[in-house]
């Protein structure tokens, strides 16, 4: 497909982030809610390698967000998402700070703005600088350490400054040697990603062993090396490209290009494309070519990479605390193709809702072959006019499920049909039902097959209960044979009746029994999440775990007291309240109860009652403290610690650099304290 057509819609998506925001306090409550989902999706993606939304969407939140700053300087913090990278660093590995910094890269998203990056530096530093444009792989990004010719460190990128030591994982992978052709003391910059054949033969062996399936090559390959066992992060056959030198000794190199040349000398796998431009038409035609080839690759790229030569000039031109000043990463939009759409299925959530699906004729889309999208809902279905026998566009946003975005009318021939939403469930056949306040039609019988699968799928993902070797299939297979027909029953499985299930081995079964008794004992969060209340995610659910001292007291609080907890609104009180009360729950528990599974919460004992009563909010750094040991100093002498100031704030700690947390409680009169009077005061 023409590149520069589809840049073309996407720049007019960049354009429609410009709105009529013009109040500067509909921009803070804005860049507030920004901030908030931008962490929770960077959590996800560069902690637990586990994104709920595409990079493309990712992409235009975080676009959001630098638009608003810059159209309202005052709101912009230093701890803003786009001042800071993303990752943290695991509990699990050492701690490696990086001499140099691993910074982040500037994204842009159209031809427009990556000529106004050449431009400028051609301005300033003359119309014969020049630039390399290179394949921006899409896996994680990680340094290796050579000292005298021996791999000595290889450590994640971590939030930049630290990362993990990740070494005898990385020594593991095939690409990467452990001594080099010349005893030279280096370090390096590359990304480790899994092959996209490679990613298809593992999942098919998860499949063939009813494990659950990796979600996407660059997930998978982020997930393998942070793995403890070194043989299992052999058996999956990462691969590397390395496209920087950090530093070298004793040896000068005056440009990027040479030092890749270096890289390749010495044995190091580097970066396959990488080509030297100067001026605009060249480094336009680079990212094309590029553009081009990103279905044929067989490995999955997010964009292109446009940076400066010179390495000399890269030192005059400096860096932001984020970003480099001298490079760009130019971002590929999301894949359009056209196709034929042959059906609409409806398939029900383990919350009984019934979302819409196409049924297309299969299409590749990204290196994926697509024979279905999601529709969203029916609303979407009647806004889009959409019709069984359109001729549709779908888009594939990174690696999340495509989505049919529009409808080629002119394409009708008249034998197109009018889809009508279903009266009543696909699965059961009860009566589906709206609510006033939702776009969603719902199944409510909690009998539903349909429900009662994806309730125990969820139930048992590494995110909730974590019960290794409890895939889709089995748990399909366990539903279908009658075993299971609620979460708890997974408790009560017996190594025979697993045994006796077609294809499964009994060494297989034995493995999956003993997955089931050793989660048995798991925190009362993951449980709490586990049996999938509306509303209520993984931190809505450790906050449930941390208040009370069990389910039992959970089941016994009123509206008021669920509503009072932290970061909880009426819509997530009323949801516990409503589930925990229904029969079936309670059915549920008791059943739980009897296999001895842990119904206890993680409630902080509490050292004194000298902040009863108090909602203490911090903001800034402290010297001798953590955030999260102030926390716990506040928690464990029965204050409550809020991360927003409210009506509700009885105080705000205020270390160095505060941010509009401290204007904010000025505003409201809330008190303002530093630590060190805080803990003198309470005697802390």
């Amino acid at each position: 497909m023409d590149q520069l057509n589809l840049f073309g819609d996407q720049k007019r998506d960049k354009e429609n982030l410009n709105d009529s925001v013009t109040d500067i306090k509909e921009a803070r409550k804005e860049i507030a809610k920004l901030k908030k989902e931008i962490r929770y999706h960077s959590d996800l993606y560069y902690n637990n390698d586990s994104p709920e939304i595409s990079d493309y969407e990712y992409d235009m939140l975080m676009n959001r967000l630098k638009d608003l700053e810059i159209r309202f300087p005052s709101l912009l913090t230093k701890n803003s998402p786009t001042q800071i990278i993303g990752g943290t660093v695991g509990s699990s590995f050492k701690e490696v700070k990086h001499e140099v910094p691993m910074q982040s890269l500037q994204d842009v998203f159209s031809y427009d703005d990556v000529e106004d990056f050449v431009q400028k530096i051609i301005k300033e530093y003359g119309k014969d600088t020049e630039f390399v444009v290179e394949t921006k792989i899409d896996g994680l990004s990680v340094s290796l350490e050579y000292v005298n010719g021996k791999l000595v460190r290889g450590s994640t990128r971590g939030n930049g400054n630290v990362g993990e030591d990740v070494t005898e994982n990385l020594k593991m992978l095939e690409e990467i040697k452990e001594e080099l052709n010349k005893d030279i003391t280096i370090e390096v910059r590359g990304e480790v990603y899994l092959r996209r054949e490679q990613f298809d033969k593992l999942n098919e062996e998860l499949s063939k062993n009813h494990k659950p399936l990796l979600a996407n090559p660059r997930n998978a390959a982020a997930g393998t090396l942070r793995q403890l066992d070194p043989n299992l992060v052999k058996s999956r056959k990462l691969s590397i490209f390395v496209f920087n030198i950090q530093k070298v000794d004793d040896i000068k190199i005056s440009k990027h290009s040479e030092g890749l040349s270096l890289c390749k000398n010495y044995g190091i796998k580097t970066i396959e494309y990488s080509k030297v431009c100067i001026g605009v038409r060249e480094v336009l035609n680079a990212i094309e070519e590029i553009g081009k080839k990103r279905d044929q690759l067989p490995y999955d790229i997010d964009g292109a990479v446009v940076k400066v030569n010179d390495l000399a000039l890269r030192e005059t031109m400096g860096r932001t605390s984020k970003v480099p000043k001298w490079a760009v990463a130019y971002k590929y939009p999301p894949e359009e193709r056209e196709t034929k759409l042959l059906d609409i299925k409806v398939q029900v959530g383990r919350t009984g809702q019934i979302t819409p699906m196409a049924i297309v004729v299969p299409v590749k889309i990204a290196g994926s072959i697509i024979s279905k999208t999601t529709l969203h809902n029916f609303d979407y279905i009647k806004e889009k006019d959409i019709r069984i026998g359109d001729t549709v566009k779908i888009k594939k946003a990174g690696d999340v499920i495509p989505e049919v975005v529009s409808v080629v009318k002119e394409k009708r021939d008249g034998t197109e049909r009018k889809y009508d939403i279903p009266k009543y469930c696909p699965v059961c056949g009860e009566l589906l039902e709206k609510s006033e306040d939702e776009v969603a039609l719902r199944c409510l019988n909690s009998e539903c097959e349909a429900q009662t699968y994806r309730a125990i799928v969820h139930f048992v993902s590494r995110e909730c209960m974590d019960v290794e070797g409890m895939g889709e299939t089995i748990v399909d297979t366990l539903i279908s044979e009658g075993y299971i027909k609620d979460v708890a029953d997974i408790y009560y499985l017996k190594y025979d009746d697993v045994k006796l299930l077609d294809r499964y081995a009994e060494k297989s079964a034995r493995n999956l029994i003993n997955a089931i008794e050793n989660t048995k004992q798991n925190s009362l969060d993951k449980l709490i999440f586990g049996l999938g209340i509306r509303h209520i995610g993984k931190k809505a659910s450790k906050v449930l775990s941390e208040s009370f001292d069990s389910i039992y007291d959970i089941q016994k609080a009123s509206y008021e007291e669920i509503l009072a907890l932290e970061d909880f609104g009426p819509k997530m009180a009323e949801a516990v309240v409503k589930f925990m009360n229904k029969s079936k729950t309670k059915e549920i528990i008791e059943k739980l109860e009897k296999a001895n599974v842990n119904l206890k919460g993680n409630k902080k004992e509490l050292n004194s009652n000298k902040l009863e009563g108090l909602t203490i909010v911090i903001t800034g750094s402290f010297d001798n403290y953590t955030r999260d040991e102030i926390v716990n100093i506040i928690e464990v002498n029965g204050g409550k610690s809020s991360n927003t100031i409210s009506k509700k704030t009885n105080i705000l700690i205020a270390g160095e650099n505060a941010g509009s947390k401290l204007e904010k409680a000025k505003k409201n009169d809330v008190r303002i304290i530093s630590l060190d009077d805080f803990l003198k005061e309470f005697n802390l």
